[in-house]
Formats: structure tokens, sequence, C-alpha cells
């Protein structure tokens, strides 16, 4: 839990320098790409956390890769280099983004569909969300083939279940009782 504190602070600490900077839509992109970076690369992901590597070689490495990224990217990885917490950038990234949406009134909409959303269903579950919330909303699609068909949108605690498995099962209840 302390690492998520400490990512948390690191994360606010970018986030008022962009806003200074009103670089903030620019570093968050850069966050963004630095989470896909780690999560596609198991390499990166373990460089990252081995005790083994030194802090000057992780630092020299991510300049290398995130070499287009904002000043205030690049201040995170000395900030990281000088407390030796180089584990804490996908976590430190990930706050960033969340703080980012926040701060710009975005939700995230998880939608878990059994094949990659096509802009018709898409539209359609805009449309559902339009009916509850009012923030800008950013789609996030998760496919997983389980779900046989339909959707299942998930934000922050509120959950609309309309997939083919989760009627089944009602089905399945109702001729058993």
């Amino acid at each position: 839990m302390a690492g998520t504190r400490a990512a948390i602070r690191y994360a606010k600490a970018i986030l008022d320098i962009a806003q200074v900077n009103n670089s903030t839509q620019a570093v968050n992109s850069d966050m963004t790409s630095i989470v896909n970076a780690i999560k596609d690369s198991a390499e990166l992901k373990d460089f990252l956390q081995s005790p083994i590597v030194k802090g000057e070689i992780k630092f020299s490495s991510l300049n290398e890769i995130f070499a287009s990224a904002q000043k205030e990217t690049k201040g995170l990885f000395q900030l990281l280099l000088v407390n030796k917490r180089f584990e804490l950038l996908n976590d430190v990234a990930l706050q960033f983004n969340a703080l980012y949406d926040e701060l710009n009134g975005i939700e995230i909409a998880k939608v878990t569909t059994a094949f990659p959303i096509t802009p018709e269903l898409e539209a359609k579950v805009l449309e559902k969300i339009a009916s509850f919330s009012n923030k800008n909303i950013t789609i996030q699609n998760i496919v997983d083939p389980a779900i046989i068909g339909g959707f299942i949108l998930r934000m922050g605690d509120k959950q609309y279940n309309a997939s083919v498995s989760s009627r089944l099962q009602n089905l399945k209840r109702e001729f058993s009782n």
C-alpha cells in the first residue's frame, strides 16, 4: 500500500508541474505510452523491477526509450533515479492518467464484449451511459469470448450486464426454481 501512496504523490507532483507548464495533455500521452510499453513488454517490466540493474542504467534506458517524452516525464525519471524508486513507474503513470481524467471530468467506461467493439455497439453503449451520466466518457473495450454476445458495461461501482451468458444464467435459475 505504501507503494501506491508514493505513486499518487509522484503523480500529483508531476501533474502540478504539467499544469503550470500547460502540458497536461502531452504528459498524459507520455504516461499512457509508459503504461502500454510496460504492459506489452515483460522485459521492460522486469528491468524496472530488478534490484541488480543500476538506477543510472534504468534512467538512461528510459530516456532512450521515451526520447520524445515531455520534460515533465523526463523529470519523473530523474526523481525516480534520485529516490531509487523505478519500480513505481507503472503505478505513477496509471495514477497520473486517473488524476488527469478526474481533472478533465473524463470517466472511463469499461465495456466487455465477446468480439472487438463495433462503432454501432459503441454508439448504443454511449447512449445507455448518457441516460445516467453527464461526464465525458472514454470507452475502454475488453474482449472476453466467455460472455458469448451482448456486452457488460462497468463504470466506477455501477455495472450493467447485457451479455448472453448472463441471460443464459438467468434462464437456468428460472428453470431450476
